[in-house]
């Protein structure tokens, strides 16, 4: 397979119009799909877990700094230099 490949790569180096049927091009695809190691369920749902986990706390983090920068703001605006 990897001289097919390289074949195709010097065919295409030399015309540099060589494509691929769609058909192939799936074919290819799903063969890369079945190379990927999947994670288990349970990795799935901690890292779901912890994905969520980190975006509530920044969310939190920058609703308390846009209140502060917003209270900030207008105590400035009140100030008459």
């Amino acid at each position: 397979m990897a001289s097919i490949e390289k074949k195709e790569i010097a065919e295409k180096k030399k015309d540099g119009k060589k494509r691929l049927s769609l058909g192939r091009y799936f074919k290819e695809v799903v063969g890369e799909l079945k190379k990927l190691s999947w994670p288990s369920r349970k990795e799935l749902i901690n890292s779901t877990l912890t994905v969520i986990a980190f975006v509530l706390i920044f969310s939190a983090i920058i609703g308390v700094l846009d209140f502060l920068f917003a209270e900030g703001f207008k105590l400035l605006g009140t100030i008459n230099l």
